[in-house]
């Protein structure tokens, strides 16, 4: 049986209390006044969790349709003992302050336990982050690589994965921006066997709103970090980003000071694995919808297009005050409309008020780039809903040429290469951009770069191409970043191939219509 905090079991025994004094279950904003609690938000995670654990069921949408599932047994009460550095090491402190629930089937007593609050931010990438409590089997030895309590340098107690080499201990971060040290002595004090992720009481006093940071985001399919940009520069603060692909983690932590990307299959993260968050973020995976990609929308046979349903998953169990999803404008039409039906009312079922609109990159993002995105932004809150108006449309004045490297490597020309006799009689104006396309090129008769795509330099895609002074060659990695609105100091790291970059530019979002979608966004709130 999974573990539940003191907190969720109060939830759970006034649940139950209720039910048997008044035959009916209470409502949330009962159980609020109960235990003292401003913010629902708060009783809706505890239910959720209880629901996840299955403690509770909930039949329906109505106001009392949670039910017990199961009796909670064999609740441990694990003593909270004190403080532990996740970070610089500090002076060990052992006062008794207070008592967590827990229902472990691993843990059989609370002999032999104790429990920490964390402090600092060593372990984040572990899933331990500041303000968490720690639960630790006491025990003098630990096997290399588990994460354990450790006392150095004349009792300072810090809490770090712990390695023995051949003369020294080294004691590790789960944090990329922090460094390991190293002791010849290290005392074992226990290992952790549970983390409880800690619900910030002050959160609970007070309604989600703008902290000093602006508003949180979680940025799910996050690529290269596109709509981060475009949303930090509206003045929201990211607090997670997580993708699939292990090359996107080099160019997005190149780039990003803090919260680096977390590289993990998004159905393999746990609900208790997000820190707090305001809006989610996301541009999930547009190939099963896109034409490129044969449309196959929730049937794609990699999974793709049913990567939506965590996206739903995520909103349903934390209720952010909102979120903004991107895809192809190809999802509005897919299986008859049917598909983005489906999403729209699913979206509207967890209670958001739903906008929707097909933005182009030229209209509303001042880049040189016919690319036509579906883009959808959900409110929990009525008022902000209407109140928020999509962007104006924009007048294009960004050319090509505004965004050409000078000094562009030989390796992109195709002088003097097979297909430059193809090339070359049909391209012959600077400042125009061409496709090849298997047979023939193709003008853009509009000025303007063609939709960028995930597969840019494979089979018949090819980068798009251009003719400067020295002859005929194809768009680089940095350009494709630069006609996708990402800004002048955006870094490329060295050592990733270049069609890694280009699908990696392929596949993101144009920076700046995002950017303007985020600043009505943070506009409507604050009106």
């Amino acid at each position: 049986m999974a573990n539940i905090t003191k907190k969720q079991k109060q939830v759970f025994d006034f649940i139950n209390s209720y039910i048997s004094e008044n035959g009916i279950s209470p409502t949330i904003e009962e159980i609020r006044k109960k235990l003292k609690l401003r913010a629902v938000s708060t009783i809706h995670e505890h239910i959720n969790t209880l629901k996840e654990k299955g403690y509770l069921s909930k039949s329906d949408n109505s106001a009392r349709s949670i039910s017990p599932s199961r009796q909670i047994k064999s609740v441990i009460e694990i003593p909270i003992v004190g403080r532990i550095a996740a970070g610089q090491p500090i002076e060990a402190i052992e006062n008794r302050e207070d008592t967590i629930s827990l229902v472990n089937p691993n843990i059989k007593s609370s002999q032999g336990h104790y429990a920490l609050r964390v402090i600092g931010e060593s372990m984040i990438d572990e899933g331990i982050f500041n303000g968490d409590i720690v639960v630790i089997k006491k025990q003098s030895v630990a096997e290399n690589g588990q994460t354990v309590v450790a006392i150095i340098d004349d009792n300072e107690a810090t809490l770090k994965k712990l390695y023995k080499e051949k003369t020294r201990f080294r004691l590790e971060p789960r944090n990329q921006n922090m460094l390991p040290f190293f002791r010849k002595e290290v005392e074992v004090r226990g290992v952790v066997v549970q983390v409880i992720r800690n619900i910030s009481t002050e959160e609970e006093k007070k309604p989600q709103k703008k902290t000093k940071h602006g508003f949180r985001t979680i940025d799910l399919f996050a690529g290269v970090g596109g709509i981060r940009i475009g949303f930090e520069n509206a003045g929201f603060k990211t607090v997670f980003a997580n993708d699939f692909e292990p090359q996107c983690k080099e160019t997005y932590d190149l780039n990003f000071k803090d919260s680096k990307l977390v590289v993990e299959d998004i159905r393999k993260i746990g609900i208790d694995d997000l820190p707090n968050f305001d809006f989610l973020l996301g541009g999930f995976p547009c190939q099963p919808f896109s034409i490129a990609g044969y449309r196959q929308g929730f049937n794609d046979k990699k999974n793709r297009g049913n990567l939506f349903f965590d996206i739903v998953r995520i909103i349903d169990a934390r209720k952010p005050e909102g979120f903004l999803l991107e895809n192809v404008k190809n999802l509005k039409s897919h299986d008859k409309g049917n598909t983005f039906k489906t999403i729209e009312e699913m979206l509207k079922t967890l209670g958001y008020h739903v906008k929707t609109k097909v933005l182009n990159s030229m209209e509303y993002g001042n880049v040189p780039q016919n690319r036509e995105r579906v883009y959808i932004v959900g409110f929990k809150n009525k008022d902000y809903y209407e109140k928020f108006r999509f962007p104006e449309p924009a007048k294009l004045t960004t050319k090509i040429t505004d965004l050409l490297e000078k000094n562009v490597p030989e390796k992109y020309y195709y002088n003097g290469k097979p297909l430059f006799k193809k090339l070359q009689g049909n391209i012959k104006e600077e400042g125009k951009v061409y496709q090849w396309r298997r047979q023939y090129v193709r003008e853009n008769k509009s000025g303007v770069c063609p939709t960028l795509t995930a597969n840019m330099g494979t089979g018949g895609h090819n980068v798009p191409i251009i003719k400067d002074k020295r002859g005929i060659r194809k768009l680089t990695p940095l350009e494709c970043a630069r006609i996708q609105g990402f800004p002048a100091d955006y870094k490329l790291p060295h050592g990733i191939a270049d069609s890694a970059l280009y699908k990696q530019f392929g596949n993101s979002v144009t920076v700046t219509v995002v950017e303007s979608v985020a600043k009505q966004m943070m506009k409507a709130m604050n009106s």
